[in-house]
């Protein structure tokens, strides 16, 4: 009688694993195929890779389609944006198939502006225009999905109308609650806005960062955790329910230190009923408080949705290890996306009108037009290249100094593994099965395997 699973281990002896390496004088460079032999007495740090513990399923990667990127792609001259849109997005490029975009202005945008600007309240929203948007980003959106038809928009307002605050301003301050109904609508007229603009928004946060408002310098609105509650289960998610809107609803849209808050909303079960995950960022906290709100709601999702590089970093170009590490400890910890803030920022992180000094995952040179790639570019090609939407994140053991390592399973049944090293060249052993391959991995580097 066969043996079980004999197979499968003669299929993994048989096909070769694909390596791709980046290090200092490589990028995202292929390197000889590594052949499988079976596995006997490994002396060296080893990986293991175990397909029988399947996690989360992978939704892609991506970054921030902001005003700032979209007004910068726009003015692009076009064949210099067709060839970025499809390195970006096409399927011999990046293959980035999630991408957030801002309900009114962001602190990367040309200018502060809502969707209603009014001197006076205007509840009945009277005055909703989305003539702004149809300029320069919603035809860029267009044109990114053009590239990747299943590209996965989720959108989030960094302030409601000034109108809808107690300050009266876009400015900080925060969310009036006699508001929260024409704020609903203000929401399904966006989504519909978009749609009939041919660009359907996948999913919506109630807020970019409910927790702060930036002492005023930028659009921002504080949400308290009881404020967020009653918008999603008494206005927002009844008014997507009742016009039959599939758009998914995030929470919280902030850091990893907030994750009790994160549990304490979706212990409520009219707000349960409405939330498809939480939106992380990872500017305070640690990683691990994406799993305990996993380990708490089974069935609620996890997603990365905001963090870029530094302009102002000297290593902007070339922190890919720190990146890829980055990237390793939110897949293990559940998250279905990974997305970067501003996909493209010029030399001096602008257009801006905020505090802050982000970079783009790409920069564009204001002057000389030429465009340079961030580290965390190069981190994301082992990712966003090889893991398919669909593949499940697995199992992956062996705690070595400096090493991070991701493993996942495509739809194809192809297997891969993101080995990232922070450190000096090590030697190590992977085993799969009854397989194992060895690799020697080059100092600051990641290296990438699929077979």
């Amino acid at each position: 009688s066969a043996i079980p699973g004999a197979s499968l281990v003669w299929a993994a002896e048989q096909r070769p694993a694909r390596a791709w390496v980046t290090s200092q004088h490589k990028k995202f460079q292929p390197i000889e195929s590594l052949k499988w032999q079976p596995s006997g007495s490994v002396s060296t740090d080893v990986i293991r890779v175990d397909p029988g513990e399947q996690r989360q399923e992978i939704l892609g990667f991506g970054a921030a389609l902001t005003d700032a990127s979209c007004f910068l792609l726009h003015n692009m001259e076009s064949s210099q944006q067709q060839a970025l849109l499809e390195e970006l997005y096409g399927p011999k490029g990046l293959r980035f198939s999630v991408g957030r975009t801002c309900i009114g202005s962001s602190d990367y945008s040309e200018n502060v502006y809502s969707f209603d600007e009014s001197p006076e309240p205007d509840p009945e929203l009277k005055r909703f225009d989305l003539g702004h948007d149809r300029a320069y980003i919603l035809p860029t959106l267009r044109a990114a999905r053009e590239q990747n038809p299943d590209l996965f928009l989720f959108s989030s307002p960094w302030s409601p109308p000034g109108w809808m605050k107690a300050n009266g301003s876009m400015l900080g301050g925060s969310m009036r609650k006699h508001y929260f109904g024409p704020y609903a609508e203000y929401f399904l007229h966006f989504l519909q806005g978009y749609e009939k603009d041919g660009v359907e928004i996948n999913a919506v946060t109630i807020q970019n960062e409910t927790d702060t408002d930036q002492d005023g310098r930028m659009p921002a609105a504080l949400w308290g955790q009881e404020y967020e509650m009653e918008f999603v289960k008494s206005y927002l998610g009844p008014a997507l329910q009742k016009a039959s809107i599939g758009t998914k609803i995030w929470i919280l849209d902030h850091n990893y230190n907030l994750w009790g808050r994160a549990i304490d909303e979706l212990s409520d079960p009219d707000v349960n009923k409405y939330v498809d995950g939480v939106a992380w960022h990872g500017y305070a906290g640690s990683p691990e408080a994406m799993t305990r709100v996993k380990e708490a709601f089974p069935a609620k999702h996890c997603y990365w949705t905001e963090g870029g590089p530094d302009i102002s970093d000297p290593n902007y170009a070339n922190d890919w290890a720190k990146w890829s590490a980055t990237f390793s400890g939110i897949l293990r910890n559940w998250a279905r996306c990974i997305v970067s803030w501003n996909v493209l920022l010029d030399e001096n992180g602008k257009p801006n009108i905020g505090p802050f000094s982000c970079g783009g995952v790409v920069t564009i040179n204001s002057k000389t037009r030429e465009l340079t790639r961030s580290g965390q570019y190069w981190a994301f090609a082992h990712y966003s290249k090889l893991m398919q939407r669909g593949a499940h994140v697995t199992a992956s053991h062996g705690d070595v100094r400096q090493i991070d390592h991701t493993a996942f399973e495509n739809p194809d049944g192809t297997y891969g593994l993101v080995i990232t090293n922070q450190g000096d060249q090590q030697h190590i052993a992977c085993h799969f099965r009854d397989q194992v391959l060895d690799l020697t991995l080059e100092p600051d580097s990641i290296t990438s395997l699929l077979w």
